[in-house]
């Protein structure tokens, strides 16, 4: 699977998903600062599902209607990097299938998958 992850996701995230054997792109390794549409664009033209910490992209997405190839929204305050990563590479292994083209929010203990089509 194909993942595009925001700089602000923990870096062990994007390790551990690449050890999982995913194709991740960094935004803190390609472009760091780039704008939140720059990066939802740039994940639309790789066909890559966002990941991100940042809830500015359901904004993106939902109020102004931006297409969207798939977000997981990583909700994951008060944990350590090592326990993040853990957490989203089992919710990918779990539902990495149901992710493209839904918009997902990752929380301890829980993954909601909004499923209807995103513009």
């Amino acid at each position: 699977m194909t993942f595009l992850a925001d700089e602000g996701v923990d870096r062990q995230i994007v390790e551990r998903l690449r050890l999982d054997g995913h194709q991740v792109a960094y935004v803190a390794e390609m472009s760091p600062g780039i704008m939140d549409e720059v990066v939802l664009m740039e994940s639309r033209i790789s066909a890559s599902v966002l990941i991100t910490a940042d809830k500015d992209f359901g904004e993106l997405v939902f109020r102004q209607r931006q297409a969207s190839t798939g977000v997981l929204l990583i909700r994951l305050w008060g944990l350590g990097p090592a326990m993040k990563a853990a957490m989203v590479s089992r919710a990918i292994q779990e539902h990495g299938q149901e992710l493209a083209g839904t918009f997902a929010v990752l929380s301890p203990g829980n993954i909601r998958i909004r499923r209807e089509i995103l513009p």
